[in-house]
């Protein structure tokens, strides 16, 4: 493949943490079931549904960034629980989240795991989807039944039967532990709570985020921070501190400011694309940042053969360190309160500036997104995803991003990467092109991204 260079312009060099991923002892219980192991099924499934997935996302109402990646990270723990005990050589997690109660298989009897894993998302789907299209409901239901009816030619009743119920079971116990997240289950009913109000100083008297110019949106899941995470200790959920406030054009918060007004006015082809490529910013034109993350993996899954298996391993563990990333950045968010670019630069160097985010559909320009600057979620998606991405399916992983071929409202033309690392950090570096962050936005977002990863990648998961 021929490799598009990401112009990193000013950028710091970025030392991307090495993958720790712990051995764990051999569980001394051997499965007991008689069916066939989950490895020897290929990945068709979880591929479907998650394409279906990102389909649904970008009209799903108030399931934006990060309450998307919660989701996903539910649902791809309840196949990841159905499926495991197909799993020679991995474990349920269960043991990791108090409240957590899951149903047993029968032991000696067959189970179908892509029956399971069919039941599972049709259900976990149907619960967090209640609001969605009539249409996009319809779309489950055919998919479902899609694979019903293909098993059937596979599998007897018996055992279809056996497999689509405790697939079932399982769904609703997971979803039942995501009901007992007071602060993240069923966020999207109310996601710009009116009862809460942005402080306008801080402790020395500086100037707080507020709603930004031009269309003013109230802050979006300012209480997300209390999330319930999979991983993280709550330790890891306040980022470090920012550059400290400051109007004095020596100080290096003027100067990042700075740097965002001069890249904005000067724009070139590169910039352009490469921030247009990732914003993935707006309800209805494109999928959230998270399912961006998704749809990369699809893409992969599609060109690798990988099994049943280690595919619901790739969705349960990307889902799980999106969440926690994006616990760990929303908090961040809204306890340091830090302005965007756009008030800064427009209360301190120039009252006209405006971003180059523009709506490619409505025309609205100089937009920016309803929620503090720092740290970056982009980065903490990108930065995570690349971590599980890597895991997966291994260091140097050249491949090219074709999310948005054929999009001509903006610049969606594929680009090329060498591996899921350097797409992670285009990715992150990709909002200062835009004006919507500064740098130290996207170095913290990306080292929270790959905390949150390290964090679910040193679970147990294997026996």
């Amino acid at each position: 493949m021929i490799k598009k260079y990401f112009k990193l312009h000013l950028w710091m060099v970025l030392i991307v943490p090495v993958l720790f991923i712990t051995s764990c002892q051999k569980d001394l219980e051997e499965s007991e079931v008689d069916s066939i192991s989950a490895t020897e099924y290929d990945s068709e499934v979880p591929f479907k549904w998650n394409e279906l997935l990102i389909e649904i996302d970008r009209y799903s109402p108030n399931y934006r960034p990060p309450a998307a990646a919660r989701m996903m990270g539910y649902i791809g723990l309840a196949v990841y629980e159905g499926v495991v005990p197909g799993m020679a050589d991995y474990k349920s997690l269960k043991s990791e989240f108090v409240g957590l109660s899951l149903p047993s298989i029968e032991k000696g009897k067959e189970y179908h795991w892509p029956t399971v894993a069919n039941a599972i998302y049709a259900e976990m789907f149907r619960a967090f989807y209640p609001h969605i299209d009539p249409k996009e409901i319809l779309k489950i239901d055919l998919l479902e039944k899609k694979f019903y009816d293909q098993f059937g030619s596979e599998v007897s009743d018996e055992v279809k039967n056996r497999s689509k119920f405790f697939g079932i079971d399982v769904a609703k116990a997971v979803f039942a532990y995501s009901a007992t997240d007071q602060y993240g289950h069923e966020a999207f009913k109310n996601p710009r709570p009116s009862s809460y109000v942005p402080p306008k100083f801080g402790s020395k008297g500086e100037p707080l985020w507020q709603p930004t110019w031009p269309d003013y949106t109230p802050a979006l899941f300012p209480f997300w921070g209390q999330v319930r995470t999979f991983a993280m200790k709550e330790s890891d959920l306040r980022a470090k501190p920012p550059l400290e406030y400051s109007e004095n054009k020596n100080s290096k918060f003027y100067q990042q400011a700075l740097e965002i007004k001069i890249w904005v006015d000067n724009l070139n082809h590169e910039d352009k694309w490469i921030g247009q490529f990732w914003s993935d910013d707006f309800f209805g034109v494109t999928f959230e940042p998270a399912a961006r993350q998704l749809a990369i993996a699809n893409q992969i899954l599609k060109q690798d053969e990988i099994s049943l298996a280690k595919s619901v391993e790739l969705y349960a563990k990307m889902g799980m360190a999106m969440s926690d990333a994006a616990v760990s950045i929303w908090n961040s968010k809204f306890i340091y309160n830090v302005r965007r670019p756009i008030e800064y630069i427009r209360d301190v160097i120039d009252q006209d500036w405006k971003t180059a985010l523009n709506h490619p559909q409505t025309n609205v320009e100089g937009l920016t997104p309803e929620f503090p600057a720092y740290p970056s979620g982009h980065s903490g998606f990108g930065g995570s995803a690349s971590l599980i991405l890597t895991d997966i399916f291994g260091n140097n992983r050249a491949f090219t991003d074709n999310c948005h071929v054929n999009r001509f409202e903006f610049l969606g033309t594929p680009r090329t990467y060498t591996s899921f690392i350097e797409a992670g950090i285009e990715n992150a570096y990709s909002r200062l092109p835009l004006g919507v962050h500064y740098r130290m936005d996207c170095e913290e977002g990306l080292r929270l991204g790959y905390l949150a990863a390290n964090r679910v990648l040193n679970l147990p998961w294997k026996k």
